[in-house]
């Protein structure tokens, strides 16, 4: 059942940031917009509720209850720069916004990019450890809780793997080709309301 849940939950994820960005561009109602984007985390709220309501009603922790763990740390760190991405594309597509500014490839800016993703990972890795520590923690019986042990191994290995990105690329930048220019890095875009 709790699969279930964490599925409905990507699924309202995507359906809650679709009905925000579209009240926002294409019924042009800006305030119905930025509300429904500040429901957006309530996804999580679901998802990490299910999760206690199956544990404390004497569930043994299994697969679903780490993946629940790992979906909500990723979700809280890469959450809030996934909905700007859309936001981006969306006004763009719908509004006459600016084109969306791609990601460096080239030199210190894709070393810089790629660190701030990975910093991004190290939130999800601790948002979702400190979950999984809390829901042993909140169960008190090893025998229930095994799985999710297992399962702080599992982000620690997805980050350690992630590190290497930054690492490679600030050790050994990509150059662009010859008779490609380096595009200069554009700054940071102002927040839409």
């Amino acid at each position: 059942m709790l699969l279930a849940v964490i599925a409905a939950c990507e699924i309202g994820f995507w359906l809650v940031l679709a009905a925000g960005l579209s009240a926002r561009y294409l019924l042009r109602r800006p305030r119905l917009g930025a509300f429904l984007l500040i429901c957006v985390p309530l996804v999580d709220v679901v998802l990490i509720t299910a999760t206690v309501i199956d544990l404390r009603g004497g569930g043994t922790a299994d697969f679903t209850h780490g993946l629940a763990a790992a979906y909500l740390g990723y979700s809280v760190a890469f959450g809030h720069g996934m909905v700007r991405w859309a936001d981006q594309r969306f006004a763009h597509r719908f509004a006459g916004g600016p084109p969306p500014t791609p990601k460096p490839k080239y030199g210190m800016a894709r070393a810089r990019y790629e660190w701030r993703e990975f910093g991004k990972a190290a939130i999800a890795w601790a948002i979702g450890c400190g979950i999984l520590l809390a829901m042993i923690t909140m169960v008190g019986d090893a025998d229930r809780t095994e799985a999710l042990y297992g399962w702080m191994g599992r982000l620690s290995v997805v980050l350690a793997i992630w590190a290497i990105w930054p690492v490679s690329h600030t050790l050994w930048p990509s150059k662009p080709k010859p008779g490609q220019e380096i595009p200069v890095e554009p700054a940071e875009p102002a927040a839409r309301g």
